[in-house]
C-alpha cells in the first residue's frame, strides 16, 4: 500500500545547482562551488592568451636583434674586402668599381639588399700611390624583419657602419 505522502510530497533534496560533470551531473551545494565549477578550465585559456600576447613581441625582438647583428657582420666584412680589393688595382675607376662589387657581394651574401649599403672611400693623397693609406667606410640600413615584405612600408631597425684601413703596397 502506498502512503499518501509519497505520492504528493516527494522527499526533500539538498538545495543546490546541477552542473554537468565528466561522469554525469554534479550537485553544487553553494554559489561559491558553482562559481568555482564554472571557472574550471579558464586558467589554461588565460595562460595561453597571455603567453601568446607576451611571446610574440619577445620573439620579434629576438628576430630584430639578430637582423641588426647580421648587418654588423655584413658591414665589417664588406669594408674589409672593399679596402683589400681597392688597393690591388692600378687605376682609380677600376678600383672603385671593384670595391663597389665587393661591398655588394658581401652585403647580399649576408641576406641584405645592396641598395641599402653605402660605400665611402677616402685616401691620404693620391689613392693608388705606394704607401698611401686608404680608408673604406661602409654604412648599411638594416630593415625590420617581416615588415619589409609589406608593400609601401620602409621601416629601418638601425643603421650600422664599419671602417677598414689598408695601405697601398709597393708591389702589385
Amino acid at each position: 500500500m502506498l502512503s499518501s505522502r509519497s505520492r504528493t510530497n516527494p522527499p526533500r533534496r539538498r538545495a543546490g545547482f546541477l552542473l554537468p560533470g565528466a561522469g554525469g551531473p554534479v550537485l553544487a551545494a553553494s554559489e561559491g562551488e558553482l562559481d568555482q565549477a564554472l571557472e574550471r578550465g579558464s586558467a589554461i585559456v588565460e595562460f595561453i592568451f597571455l603567453a601568446v600576447l607576451l611571446m610574440v613581441p619577445v620573439a620579434y625582438l629576438i628576430l630584430t636583434v639578430g637582423q641588426v647583428q647580421g648587418g654588423a657582420y655584413a658591414v665589417v666584412g664588406a669594408a674589409d674586402q672593399a679596402a683589400k680589393v681597392f688597393v690591388l688595382h692600378k687605376d682609380p675607376a677600376s678600383a672603385h668599381q671593384a670595391a663597389e662589387q665587393a661591398v655588394q657581394l658581401a652585403v647580399e651574401d649576408m641576406g641584405f639588399r645592396a641598395v641599402n649599403a653605402e660605400l665611402t672611400i677616402s685616401c691620404d693623397g693620391d689613392c693608388l700611390t705606394a704607401g698611401t693609406t686608404v680608408r673604406v667606410r661602409v654604412q648599411l640600413r638594416v630593415e625590420l624583419p617581416v615588415v619589409t615584405a609589406l608593400p609601401g612600408i620602409n621601416a629601418t631597425a638601425a643603421t650600422v657602419h664599419a671602417t677598414a684601413t689598408q695601405k697601398v703596397g709597393r708591389f702589385k
